[in-house]
């Protein structure tokens, strides 16, 4: 993701998921990883990052493993302990390294994934619920962080009274919509939805300009779909076509909620995706949407007004609070330019109708129970396969997660990830860049004034490990424990005006779009940073003294640092120089050898069927599959360094190299129901889980040796057919 250019997000997140149901996506997809360019796959604004990055894997289990650790004796060690050894490791490795533990753990009910996040997330659940227990008894000072923790749990675990307001939070903003006379008032409105973090049409946010990244400039992204994107308004397969239908049921559903009968409700219904519809048509499919030149067209605010006639954008940025905004940068021109013309022909019926939809959409956690009940129904079973709703106390927390996460995240590391736990990971990255300088130094296909230039970028990448030097300030965040929904929309308030204030500021390089506590990693081109929270280097019931470096170098070299540092020379991160600027520093010649072999990948990827007639998208997919191709060659020449690949001793039964190659598996232990594997195909960057492991590995010598992987076994390439990057 780019940070979104420098802040996507991983997540990212604080405002409210916008009407596509991003709780629950946050809930329930397995990324881990990602890196942030241009919204690569969610044009959402920054302030989403939380829930789309950070909310899936909050966790934070405070027993990082430590470099150079050996495994305790009697201890039964971890990676043997996984493994289902009644699989070839050449036909499936993925299910040869984390088989024997999918076996014995099922997918709660509850969820639509199960894996080592989750489980990482469930220790992380419940320290974060003791201290908002704590703090909700302490009748601690209005203004205190401990108060706004505390007075935020207790209006969201009080169900009896979010029930006795039922949709009454709702009425001040239900009266706007309801007082629209004109298209003047539609744009009012859905600029009082963008403040209050509704999906509604606009897609503004603050961010680095991606020519000149000193510079903060305002972005305008396609946004306004309930879906989960452009691609759930047309495919014909069944699975989707079934799903666009209960999509106009539960449309009509919610409305009928909010108080209409049941024939307006459906009327407006048949509207709302008939607008939605037209909006998805010129809508950017999710692998266009990773090109940084084409999502790239910067121009006076004043030009805007040209590619919309008859709008006042002026006048419209000004109700967003963006005022000082004298030039933006737009990254889908065409989907304002219908967006303009729909505005202006649409009944304003239509118009009223949609905006309700997105409103009660948006909050419906925050809501009554029959509200939240059918919210769940479609996103949640419909779209995610889950089976019954997560517990109401942990959806609180993920909300405070999004709202306040950094206040929660400084009480984390003061207590869990000391000054010398983070100089340890400090000091493993430092080992990987130098193995990522050495795979530069000796590429083949580079010529070497490309390959100067490369590491020049690669030594100015700024790695920040565990979590800020300075942390935010949320002073001016009111939270009381009068409403619940009042809350989330003032915490979305303050996350809105947080980063609508950084224009015309300077760039704080500083920053850190994920909280510490948060089981994911991202690298921002902008910025030429990769930033690792201190809950991705856990693992569940391994502590520090019991994590050899094989497993260290493989769980959290390979797949984490290795990984994100490849980001910054993938598809997209290569075409940013070492400033963090998008520009050209390739040869023409490198460039044309570099794509031959990004398209090696791509065939590859392209080829794996996933479930029904679905397959990966080896385009869309392309920066991360580079990236975990690159994570895994460069930390293994970086682990032959150590003491434990030198002696050769094997643990468990398995030597040091088998050990990082399952280690790395390690990373991405995980299942999920097939509802949610198909919402992936369609929306995420990120391949499953499976191929992350499969897929790579194919491409890698040392693992047909380490494992003695023949031809005729399932994953077996021959050495033509091997793509080598970095």
């Amino acid at each position: 993701m780019a940070v979104l250019g420098g802040g996507l997000g991983n997540a990212a997140l604080a405002q409210q998921s916008a009407s596509i149901g991003l709780r629950e996506m946050a809930a329930s997809c397995y990324i881990r990883h990602t890196h942030f360019v241009l919204f690569s796959f969610m044009p959402f604004p920054p302030s989403l990052r939380p829930w789309l990055l950070a909310a899936p894997m909050l966790g934070l289990v405070f027993t990082a493993c430590q470099p150079g650790g050996k495994s305790g004796a009697g201890q039964p060690d971890l990676l043997q302990a996984n493994l289902d050894t009644t699989v070839r490791p050449g036909d499936d490795f993925f299910t040869y390294a984390n088989g024997g533990w999918l076996k014995t753990h099922p997918i709660p009910a509850s969820e639509s994934s199960w894996g080592i996040g989750k489980e990482v997330q469930n220790e992380v659940y419940a320290r974060l619920r003791a201290l908002n227990e704590e703090a909700a008894k302490a009748n601690a000072k209005v203004g205190s962080s401990q108060q706004k923790i505390g007075d935020f749990w207790a209006s969201g675990l009080d169900s009896v009274a979010i029930d006795k307001q039922g949709i009454a939070p709702l009425k001040p903003e239900l009266d706007r919509i309801a007082a629209i006379k004109s298209v003047a008032d539609v744009q009012a409105v859905i600029a009082r939805h963008k403040v209050l973090g509704v999906n509604s049409l606009v897609g503004g946010y603050v961010n680095q300009d991606a020519k000149k990244s000193d510079q903060m400039a305002l972005h305008l992204y396609q946004a306004g779909l309930g879906l989960p994107n452009r691609d759930y308004y047309f495919n014909k397969d069944t699975r989707t076509s079934n799903i666009r239908k209960e999509y106009v049921r539960h449309v009509a559903r919610m409305l009928q909620l909010l108080g209409q009968d049941s024939v307006t409700a459906q009327r407006h219904s048949a509207q709302i995706m008939q607008l939605e519809t037209a909006l998805a048509g010129s809508s950017r499919k999710l692998e266009a949407l990773r090109d940084p030149y084409a999502n790239y067209n910067k121009m006076a605010v004043s030009g805007l007004d040209k590619l919309t006639p008859g709008l006042n954008w002026k006048q419209w940025l000004t109700q967003m609070e963006l005022s000082k905004a004298d030039t933006v940068i737009v990254g889908q021109p065409e989907f304002y330019q219908k967006a303009g013309q729909l505005l202006k022909t649409t009944p304003l019926e239509q118009w009223q109708a949609y905006l309700q939809w997105h409103l009660v959409n948006t909050f419906a956690g925050q809501l009554s129970r029959p509200i939240d009940d059918e919210h769940f129904r479609f996103y949640g079973t419909i779209l995610q396969g889950q089976k019954e709703q997560r517990p109401r106390w942990k959806r609180v927390l993920d909300e405070e997660e999004g709202g306040m996460g950094e206040i929660l995240g400084q009480l984390f590391v003061k207590e869990y990830f000391t000054p010398e736990t983070k100089e340890r990971y400090a000091e493993l990255t430092k080992n990987v860049v130098a193995a990522f300088r050495d795979h530069i130094q000796a590429l083949d296909w580079m010529s070497d004034s490309t390959k100067q230039k490369a590491l020049v970028k690669l030594a100015k990448i700024t790695p920040k490990v565990g979590y800020p030097d300075k942390w935010r300030d949320y002073s001016s965040l009111k939270i009381t424990r009068d409403s619940y929904l009042a809350n989330v929309m003032r915490a979305n308030e303050w996350q809105y005006r947080y980063n609508i204030n950084k224009l015309g500021k300077p760039v704080d390089r500083t920053e850190w779009e994920m909280t510490p506590q948060t089981y994911n990693a991202y690298y921002n081109p902008s910025n030429n940073e990769i930033v690792l929270p201190a809950a991705i280097f856990s693992v569940p019931g391994l502590a520090d003294k019991d994590a050899d470096d094989a497993i260290i170098y493989g769980y959290a070299g390979a797949s984490t640092i290795g990984h994100e540092l490849t980001h910054g020379f993938d598809d997209e991160g290569s075409q940013f120089d070492e400033n963090g600027n998008l520009r050209n520093w390739w040869s023409k010649k490198d460039r044309a050898a570099f794509q031959k072999r990004v398209n090696g990948i791509v065939r590859q990827f392209n080829g794996y069927t996933v479930l029904d007639s679905l397959h990966i998208n080896g385009k869309a997919t392309a920066g991360e599959n580079i990236a975990d191709l690159g994570g895994i060659v460069i930390a293994f020449d970086a682990f032959k360094k150590t003491d434990q690949y030198k002696k050769g001793e094997k643990i468990g039964g398995l030597t040091p190299t088998q050990r990082y190659f399952l280690g790395y598996a390690l990373g991405w232990q995980n299942h999920q129901r097939d509802e949610v594997l198909a919402q992936r195909i369609l929306t995420d960057v990120h391949s499953p889980a499976q191929y992350r492991v499969n897929g790579p590995f194919a491409d890698v010598p040392a693992f047909y040796e380490a494992f003695n992987v023949q031809p005729g076994q399932k994953l077996y390439l021959p050495d033509s057919a091997r793509v080598k990057i970095w």
